[in-house]
């Protein structure tokens, strides 16, 4: 942002390390996708619908997508967001933790002290952003179930894929 004017649209892939307790659904380390839309007149409307049209055509149009407040450094308001559990359809598992919803991503509303920061009047442009680990969509598209599987360099895991 800091070498390009408004409007920006921007998906960026990478890695990511941090600190967590592996289990199921978590990786210290993982692939993650971010997406950025900054112009005038976004609002979180914007945000809701394009996440909600990309998690259904993702997973299935039958997919539930629900949004929970939460906080962000960068974001605000923010949210985290879940779709329906794609292995108990909801009624509560060991993968979703018995709650019948998976986080896919986190989200929300660009903060204006990001904007000033790079030279953006926060009062013309609004934008928002999202990160989506590239594992977990995985984990949960293909019904792997313990994210770890990915890292044990077992060819058993690959071997159940058409090449």
């Amino acid at each position: 942002m800091e070498t390009h004017e408004p409007p920006v649209r921007i998906i960026a892939p990478g890695f990511v390390y941090r600190r967590d307790n592996p289990d199921l659904t978590h990786s210290p380390m993982f692939q993650q996708v971010e997406g950025l839309l900054v112009g005038e007149d976004i609002t979180m409307a914007h945000l809701k619908s394009t996440l909600e049209v990309f998690l259904r055509e993702l997973f299935d149009a039958a997919t539930r997508v629900l949004f929970r407040p939460s906080f962000f450094p960068y974001t605000e308001p923010s949210a985290e967001v879940f779709i329906s559990c794609v292995f108990c359809a909801g009624a509560g598992c060991a993968v979703c933790k018995r709650a019948g919803w998976l986080e896919v991503l986190g989200s929300g509303m660009v903060h204006p002290a990001v904007f000033e920061a790079v030279g953006y009047d926060p009062e013309r442009y609004t934008g928002w952003a999202f990160g989506l680990g590239i594992d977990r969509v995985a984990l949960l598209k293909y019904r792997v179930e313990d994210i770890r599987l990915f890292y044990e360099n077992d060819l058993r895991l690959l071997e159940q894929f058409p090449h």
